[in-house]
């Protein structure tokens, strides 16, 4: 019952060809995924995906859509061999998805480390860029944000394993007014209003505007707030994966930690029962929206049909029954993951409350706010000019050169959570306390016999077996450090680590 449980982020990046935008997405992803892959020294571009258990259309609402009548971008458990899919020696797995590169990160336990991956995430796609830089050749650029201000969008997904037994009724109930709000301090901030930004201003999130209903299994068609995926990549009985594709692509440590630490708290409480206010929003998707297009936070919502309150007093609510809950189950005495949260979350929403503008250190879509009112301020710019848009677009570039957010941060303007050598050690190192451990080691230490891998899964092919091995991990809180790391220090080689998981099966689960 605190902010630890496993959790990890999807990243789809923004991609584009300087001076040609006609130029094929899909062929541009791939390019970005197997330079990475195939650089000297990586080691992971032999494993491919493991698809087996992949159930993309089972609904958790009690159904399976039919295949016939889904929409082919919901249809991720088919391999499509034309397109780069690999497994990194971190835990990730690096892939085309939709047009884009994407980032998926290894299984964490803690928002702190959430952050570390994806911040390696984003290490990568710059290795990428620098990869495919060559003299002579027309390059990529990448973007971690969430639209092209032209009405496209797409996501940065996170993931929260819960347990099976919480009634999913009670999750749609307690998070749509959660969700409605959370942008308010987890927002990245952007330039245009309407999915097509076809109104000039600046809002607080990205992804907002591209919500259309309440609850659903689609994630690029009639976007919901509620994702209805049923796909736990564990033991389907214990657990329940909640994939969240309302939030936006966070550069800001602070705004990242709060996305990740709120939303694993107010799960707890809704697994705990421990919601003991009705705070349903009366027409989420709208107030979803309105609360994106008013900077100044005083745009009010209706709340359980009888009051309005702002984004941050909604936010305020769910704080305080999080800190009596803590209290009653802890007292003073909270570790330091969830202390951190708390205070952070307090923080935030006190600055925010009293004027929005302070939190420019802290907050994304108020860095990018301050940023662009300097713009405007000295060259006289309207929020319908184009040099507005295009300062939004490169903001989220990745090269440390390029890229505005990357240069506030070098200039020390932003507050950091995470040095840069542990993000750095993350782009080839797993964490030790879940599965990602045992499934990065095995690519690490035995590239050539690593046929494939998921979230749930490693596949081996050893010369001393006719058909291929597959070690199932779905336990994400087994193949740590802990459980597998001595045995993968005594095998040298994937044959005898699979003698060895033979003899020791609560080791390998």
């Amino acid at each position: 019952m605190t902010v630890r449980r496993v959790m990890g982020i999807e990243t789809e990046y923004g991609i584009s060809v300087p001076g040609d935008p006609t130029a094929n997405p899909m062929v541009l992803s791939g390019r970005v995924v197997t330079a990475y892959a195939t650089q000297q020294g990586m080691r992971a571009a032999r494993a491919g995906w493991d698809y087996e258990d992949e159930a993309p259309l089972r609904d958790a609402r009690g159904f399976d859509m039919a295949r016939a009548i889904a929409d082919p971008s919901q249809l991720t458990d088919e391999e499509d061999p034309t397109l780069a899919n690999v497994v990194l020696t971190n835990g990730a797995r690096l892939y085309v998805d939709h047009a884009h590169p994407e980032y998926s990160s290894p299984e964490v336990t803690t928002p702190r480390a959430a952050i570390t991956w994806d911040r390696a995430g984003e290490l990568v796609m710059r290795e990428a860029v620098g990869l495919l830089a060559a003299p002579g050749a027309p390059g990529v650029n990448l973007y971690k944000n969430n639209t092209d201000g032209k009405g496209a969008s797409y996501g940065t997904h996170e993931n929260y394993l819960m347990s099976r037994a919480t009634p999913f009724a009670d999750v749609v109930r307690h998070l749509i007014p959660f969700f409605v709000a959370r942008q308010v301090m987890c927002g990245s901030g952007r330039v245009g209003i309407g999915v097509e930004s076809t109104r000039p201003g600046f809002q607080l999130a990205q992804r907002s505007d591209f919500f259309e209903v309440e609850v659903g299994l689609e994630t690029t068609l009639k976007r919901p707030i509620i994702n209805t995926r049923d796909e736990p990549h564990a033991v389907a009985e214990r657990y329940r994966r909640l994939h969240v594709i309302i939030g936006d692509a966070n550069h800001s440590d602070v705004s990242n930690l709060l996305k990740l630490g709120t939303t694993s708290l107010v799960l707890g409480m809704i697994e705990a029962g421990a919601i003991t206010q009705d705070l349903t929003v009366d027409k989420p998707v709208e107030s979803l929206h309105r609360l994106s297009h008013d900077p100044t936070l005083k745009a009010t919502i209706e709340v359980a049909g009888r009051r309005t309150m702002t984004g941050v007093q909604l936010l305020w609510s769910y704080y305080e029954l999080a800190d009596a809950w803590l209290q009653q189950l802890y007292g003073g005495e909270l570790d330091p993951d969830t202390a951190e949260v708390m205070q952070r979350w307090e923080q935030v929403l006190t600055t925010l409350e009293r004027d929005p503008m302070d939190a420019a250190r802290e907050v994304d879509w108020v860095t990018k706010l301050q940023a662009l009112e300097g713009f405007r301020a000295r060259d006289g710019l309207e929020w319908s000019d184009p040099r507005l848009k295009a300062i939004d677009i490169q903001w989220s570039d990745v090269r440390a050169d390029k890229g505005l957010f990357n240069r506030l941060l070098a200039a020390g303007r932003v507050d950091q959570l995470v040095d840069d050598e542990t993000v750095r050690a993350a782009v080839t190192a797993p964490p030790e306390d879940t599965r990602a451990y045992f499934r990065g080691t095995c690519l690490a230490r035995f590239p050539h016999e690593v046929a494939a891998a998921s979230w749930d899964s490693v596949i081996f092919d050893v010369s001393s077996q006719p058909s291929l091995q597959r070690v199932p991990t779905l336990e994400p809180e087994r193949g740590t450090k802990s459980h597998v790391g001595g045995l993968l220090e005594q095998a040298d080689t994937a044959d005898e680590l699979l003698r060895l998981l033979a003899q020791d099966t609560p080791a390998g689960a």
